[in-house]
C-alpha cells in the first residue's frame, strides 16, 4: 500500500496489523523506516473469535505516519513438524481492526481471501497541512483554518484538523459554522427530565420546584414529602400519627441519603461522564453502577468479602449480576485528583488487552469514587514466586506479559498510560497463569504532546525510580524501571522491599554489582540455573539496562517487549544451550546497551539465518 504524496496517513488508533498463520513464519511490516514483526504458530489450538500469537494469529500496532507498507513472509526451517500441513495458508493484511474477527477456517482455506477479495475496510487520517501542528508559528501568524467562532484546533498524524467545540456542532471550516447544540430539545441524549435551560455550549437541569430526586432519569423527580407530611398531621388520627412519628426518622434517612449520593455525583462529575458515554460509543452505558447495587454485591461491604488492600484503598469481592467482580474502595483523596478521575475513568474504560484487568465500571455516589475490575481468581505474581513457585518458562512469560501490558499502555492506548506502582503485587495471575497489570490507583494518562508530567511522588520503596523519586518528574522510563526491577525478582526469588546486601546495598545495586564481577550465580534463584537454556544471561542483562541510574539511559518498553519476545521464542522452539557465565569477564564493557546488544549478536550465531532476522526485528529502522 503506498499513499505518499496524499494528506492522508493510516490511523494508528483505529487500524490494525492482521498477521495470519500456523507454519512457523516470520512475519514483517515495513514502512519506509519503521519495521515490527510477529511470529503466528500454533502451540494452541486456534479458536474461534480469540486472536493470539500461539494460535495463529497477531495484531501489530502501527507506527506513527505510515504511509507505505509492505510485507515480507520468511519460513523458518523446522523439519519435525508437519503444522504448516494442518495449517496451510498465510495472510498479512492493514486494516480497521473494528472489522476483523478471527476464524479458524482462515488458516485451513482461502476463506479469509474469498471474503475479503473485494479490499479490506482501512481508516485513514488527514491534515490540511503536512506536518504542521496547531501551535506551529506559521499557522497561528497566518490563521489556521479554523475559522468558526466556536471550533478549536486538533492534530492528527498527518497535521492539523478542526472541530467544533464542546456543545457545538457544525462546520468549523466556514465562519459562524459552528452553532449551539440545544440540549433542551434532546432530553433523552442529554438525561434531563426536569427543568431545563440551555446555555452557550453546554445546559443545566434541575428538578421542578416542589420536587426532589434525580433529573437525570425519566420519572426521577418526585414530589417533596413535606407537603403530604403536613396534610397527614392536619387531618389523620392519632394512630396516623404515630405511625409517621415511627416512619418520619426513616424517611428522613432516605432522603439525606439521597442527597448525598447527588451531591457526590454531581461533585464527582457523574454529568460529565454521562454526557461521555451517551457521546462514546466505545464506552459501555453500564458504566456507572449505583451504590446500592454495590452493596448488595458485596453484603453491604462485609468485611469478610476484602480480597486485598495497600496503599491506595480496599478491594472487596462481590457478584454484580451474573458477573464476580472486584471493587476498589479508594482513600479519600483531594478534591484536585477527584477533578481528574472522570478523564481517566474514559480512558481506562477502553483499555482492551489481553494483559491488563479490565475496569467494568464505576460509581460515584460516595466521597470518593469506587472502581469495578473484572475479578482474577489465581492470586498475585508475587504469591506465586515467594509463596508458591514458578517455573523459569512461567517467569519468562509472565516477564513477556507484563511488557506487552506496558507496551500497550504507553503507546497503544488512545491516550498513554503511566502505571507508576508496577510490582508483583500489582500483577494477577488467572487459572491458566496468564498475567494480568492491575491497580490503576496511582496511574496517570498522559497527552501525547507530554514528554513527562511533574507529580507528587507515587510508588513503593524497591521499585521506584529513583530519578523520579528524586526530580518528582515522571515519564515512561519510569515504569521501564520498575519492570527491570521484576524482572530481578523473577531471576533471583528475592523481595526488593526486604532485601540489603552484606555492604547495605538494596536488590538492584547488589545484582549488578555480582553482573559486572562475573558472579551472577550467587544470587540468581538456584532453580533458574537448573532451568537456563541459555537466556538468563540476556534476562539479566535487560533486567540492568532498565534499572539505569539515568532514565534516558533506559531502553523503551516497545524494545524490551521485543527482545522477551524473541528470547521466549527461543526457548520455545529451540534446544537447550546452556550459557556460561565466564562471558561477562572480570572487566565489562562500560557501555551497557552495546553489552546487550553483543550478547543479541553471539546468541544469534548459534542458530540459522531465519533467526538472525527474526532478531533483527526488535529494532526500528
Amino acid at each position: 500500500m503506498n499513499i505518499i504524496g496524499t494528506p492522508y496517513v493510516l490511523s494508528r488508533q483505529d487500524n490494525k496489523i492482521i498477521v495470519l498463520g500456523c507454519n512457523r513464519i516470520v512475519s514483517y511490516i515495513i514502512s519506509s523506516y519503521y519495521r515490527v514483526g510477529c511470529l503466528p504458530t500454533c502451540v494452541e489450538n486456534p479458536v474461534k473469535g480469540t486472536c493470539h500469537p500461539n494460535a495463529g494469529c497477531c495484531q501489530l500496532d502501527l507506527p506513527k505516519d505510515v504511509k507505505s507498507t509492505e510485507a515480507l513472509f520468511v519460513q523458518l526451517n523446522n523439519n519435525n513438524s508437519q503444522t504448516w500441513r494442518e495449517y496451510p495458508w498465510n495472510y498479512v493484511t492493514v486494516m480497521d481492526k473494528e472489522a476483523f474477527e478471527f476464524s479458524t477456517t482462515y488458516l485451513t482455506s482461502t476463506a479469509f481471501y474469498d471474503a475479503n477479495n473485494a479490499g479490506v475496510p482501512v481508516v485513514m487520517e488527514w491534515g490540511i497541512t503536512n506536518n504542521k501542528k496547531c501551535k506551529d508559528p506559521k499557522i497561528l501568524k497566518n490563521g489556521s483554518a479554523c475559522v468558526s467562532k466556536n471550533s478549536e484546533c486538533t492534530e492528527t498524524d498527518a497535521g492539523y484538523a478542526c472541530k467544533c467545540s464542546e456543545g457545538y456542532e457544525g462546520n468549523p471550516y466556514l465562519i459562524n459554522g459552528c452553532k449551539d447544540i440545544n440540549e433542551c430539545e434532546n432530553p433523552v441524549h442529554y438525561s434531563c427530565y426536569g427543568v431545563c435551560r440551555n446555555l452557550p455550549g453546554s445546559h443545566q437541569c434541575w428538578c421542578p420546584h416542589g420536587t426532589y430526586g434525580s433529573h437525570l432519569t425519566d420519572g426521577g423527580c418526585v414530589k417533596g414529602s413535606s407537603t403530604g407530611l403536613s396534610i397527614g398531621l392536619g387531618v389523620g388520627s392519632g394512630t396516623c400519627f404515630l405511625v409517621l412519628a415511627l416512619i418520619s426518622p426513616s424517611i428522613m434517612r432516605k432522603i439525606k441519603t439521597r442527597k448525598h449520593k447527588q451531591k457526590f455525583f454531581k461533585q464527582n462529575h457523574g454529568l460529565l461522564l454521562q454526557q461521555l458515554i451517551s457521546r462514546n460509543a466505545n464506552i459501555s452505558e453500564r458504566m456507572i453502577i449505583t451504590l446500592r447495587e454495590l452493596e448488595k454485591a458485596t453484603n453491604n461491604f462485609d468485611k469478610e468479602r476484602v480480597i486485598g488492600g495497600g496503599g491506595h484503598g480496599i478491594v472487596f469481592k462481590g457478584n454484580l449480576g451474573p458477573n464476580v467482580v472486584a471493587i476498589k474502595k479508594s482513600k479519600i483523596v483531594v478534591q484536585r485528583e477527584i477533578n481528574e478521575f472522570i478523564n481517566e475513568v474514559v480512558v481506562l474504560s477502553q483499555v482492551n488487552h489481553r494483559n491488563v484487568v479490565k475496569l467494568l465500571g464505576c460509581c460515584l455516589e460516595t466521597e470518593v469514587p469506587l472502581l469495578i475490575y473484572e475479578f482474577i481468581s489465581n492470586g498475585t505474581l508475587y504469591h506465586h514466586l515467594h509463596v508458591g513457585g514458578l517455573s523459569w518458562a512461567d517467569r519468562l512469560r509472565i516477564a513477556l506479559e507484563v511488557a506487552r501490558a506496558l507496551s500497550y499502555l504507553h503507546s497503544a492506548a488512545s491516550v498513554p498510560i503511566f502505571h507508576r506502582d508496577i510490582k508483583t503485587t500489582n500483577v494477577l495471575l488467572d487459572d491458566n497463569l496468564t498475567a494480568k497489570v492491575s491497580d490503576f490507583g496511582a496511574s496517570r494518562y498522559i497527552r501525547i504532546d507530554q514528554t513527562g508530567v511533574t507529580t507528587a511522588i507515587q510508588g513503593t520503596i524497591g521499585y521506584l525510580d529513583p530519578m523520579y523519586y528524586k526530580t518528582s518528574r515522571l515519564t515512561d522510563k519510569s515504569d521501564v524501571f520498575s519492570f527491570g526491577v521484576v524482572l530481578v525478582e523473577l531471576l533471583t526469588r528475592k523481595k526488593p522491599f526486604f532485601y540489603q546486601s552484606d555492604n547495605g546495598d538494596d536488590l538492584v545495586s547488589h545484582f549488578t554489582s555480582l553482573l559486572i564481577e562475573g558472579r551472577p550465580d550467587e544470587i540468581i534463584d538456584p532453580q533458574v540455573m537448573e532451568e537456563d537454556d541459555g537466556e538468563i544471561l540476556e534476562v539479566a542483562r535487560l533486567a540492568t539496562w532498565c534499572t539505569k541510574l539515568r532514565a534516558e539511559d533506559r531502553p523503551p518498553i516497545r524494545e524490551v517487549e521485543m527482545k522477551l519476545e524473541n528470547l521466549f521464542f527461543r526457548k520455545r522452539q529451540v534446544p537447550s544451550i546452556k550459557t556460561s557465565w565466564s562471558i561477562y569477564g572480570p572487566n565489562p564493557t562500560k557501555d551497557h546497551n552495546n553489552s546487550i546488544e553483543s550478547v543479541s549478536n553471539e546468541a544469534s550465531r548459534q542458530y540459522t539465518m531465519e533467526m538472525e532476522i527474526l532478531l533483527s526485528a526488535a529494532y526500528p529502522r
